[in-house]
């Protein structure tokens, strides 16, 4: 599986982009959930599973996609 890294830029695959501020836990299940902020409009936080946030694009639902993975570390930021 893929690394998540925290307090780095990711751009996901419909081209925005979000910066990861940490990992928290869901109070239920214990999953972890990516906790990131929009780096565009309201800057606001956004919560998703880790495992959904590290995974591949579907490339059947989005066939035109050139990004391999639904977020992507950007090393130039």
């Amino acid at each position: 599986m893929r690394e998540l890294e925290l307090h780095r830029v990711y751009k996901h695959f419909k081209g925005k982009y979000y910066l990861v501020e940490d990992v928290a836990f869901d109070s239920e299940t214990q999953e972890e959930m990516v906790v990131y902020r929009r780096l565009y409009d309201d800057g606001s936080l956004w919560v998703r599973p880790k495992e959904m946030f590290l995974s591949e694009v579907d490339h059947v639902k989005y066939p035109d996609v050139k990004q391999k993975y639904r977020f992507e570390l950007q090393e130039n930021l």
